[in-house]
């Protein structure tokens, strides 16, 4: 009789864990098919926002809306990396974009915590932990931006580094995540454009499953985490992350490098930190590592152009991301600042669960567009 409870209680939990790695892969669909939406109707604007400016500080925000739309740092640096080899940018101007771009790319992490909105306690904890992706990026911005500026720290270093690695030659490599969700993908997107609408709202459609597809998604592996160990993974998570903070950023990068994005990384982590596996602290280096690998791409890419400018920009990336680990992670009082913003909004949403959607409806929409198009009014 005991055995049979025993028994019946392994299955149990051995059927959660496949429902659980069924729920993770749907949700990766659905952040794969948001970005499949937003590059629909927006990689075409993206292209020619960038192209819009030589001003650096209006460049800034060029970066922060075109990867809000296109959903990822990595193609907007892929796109200036084209850009900029073709000669239609020029590496200075490209600087600021992609400082841009690592804010911008904090979105869907934070358009993942909404999903949590339904459940106060979930939706703060969810806040707080995309946030301090948010707010870390901000601050390297406004450090590296100042140095920049000033001394033109990024480009120089970055146009030392592509002398260096210019003739390496490029290395073709596809991601596993990207290679398991676009079978499911490619089916929805195909299905969505054979419709008898326009392709616009085609992808408006392919949007509007992401997201019913996101909140289904996390819904169920935030419940089915809570009933699976969780007080025993979130210790050994905690303890082992919080005492090997350098080791969590160094798995982190290389997870992110191997799958091509930051996004799906920092993603993958809000449903731990809603459910209350993974604390603040804890997911802080992970964010880091995930800054660094999503490097990779345009790296790699740059290097199959064999164009020096190219190089350069890619080389810009990496080390923006590489300063702001140096520069904040290892003094405690800086380390402290993204943290307790995100705290903050944290705070602030569970009381006004609507702030947290102004909140990223103004930083990555429309405080940027409104100080383009008056960038453009002033030219004129």
């Amino acid at each position: 009789m005991v055995q049979d409870t025993i028994d019946s209680s392994k299955f149990k939990t051995f059927t959660r864990l496949i429902l659980v790695f069924i729920l993770i892969y749907l949700f990766l669909v659905s952040i794969s098919l948001m970005g499949v939406a937003f590059k629909g109707f927006g990689k075409d604007f993206a292209e020619n926002l960038i192209q819009t400016t030589s001003n650096p500080f209006v460049g800034l925000f060029i970066g922060i809306l075109a990867t809000s739309i296109v959903q990822s740092s990595s193609t907007t640096t892929a796109i200036l990396v084209g850009m900029v080899g073709s000669g239609v940018i020029t590496v200075a101007n490209a600087v600021p974009i992609v400082m841009g771009a690592n804010i911008g790319t904090a979105v869907t992490g934070m358009l993942v915590s909404l999903a949590h909105i339904g459940r106060r306690e979930e939706f703060k904890r969810a806040i707080v932990g995309s946030a301090i992706h948010v707010f870390f990026n901000i601050m390297c911005v406004f450090i590296m931006f100042t140095l920049e500026m000033m001394l033109g720290i990024l480009s120089k270093t970055a146009n030392w580094m592509s002398d260096i690695f210019v003739n390496v030659g490029g290395i073709k490599f596809t991601s596993p995540i990207k290679a398991a969700t676009a079978p499911l993908t490619h089916l929805i997107e195909d299905m969505a454009l054979r419709l008898p609408i326009p392709e616009n709202i085609a992808y408006i459609v392919i949007l509007g499953i992401s997201i019913a597809i996101l909140f289904f998604a996390l819904y169920y592996i935030v419940n089915l985490m809570k009933s699976l160990v969780v007080k025993r993974a979130e210790i050994v998570l905690n303890n082992v992350i919080g005492k090997y903070g350098a080791m969590a950023i160094i798995v982190s990068a290389l997870f992110t490098a191997i799958i091509q994005s930051s996004s799906i990384t920092t993603a993958l982590m809000i449903p731990l930190v809603a459910s209350g596996i993974l604390t603040i602290e804890t997911l802080f280096p992970i964010i880091l590592g995930a800054n660094i690998g999503t490097t990779a791409t345009a790296i790699l890419a740059s290097f199959a152009t064999g164009n020096i400018a190219a190089v350069t920009v890619a080389f810009v990336h990496f080390l923006f991301n590489m300063a702001g680990v140096f520069l904040i992670y290892p003094i405690k009082a800086l380390r402290r600042i993204p943290v307790n913003l995100a705290k903050a909004l944290g705070e602030i949403s569970f009381k006004k669960r609507r702030y947290a959607i102004f909140f990223v409806l103004t930083l990555f929409y429309i405080l940027p567009g409104v100080l383009i198009v008056a960038s453009k009014l002033l030219e004129k």
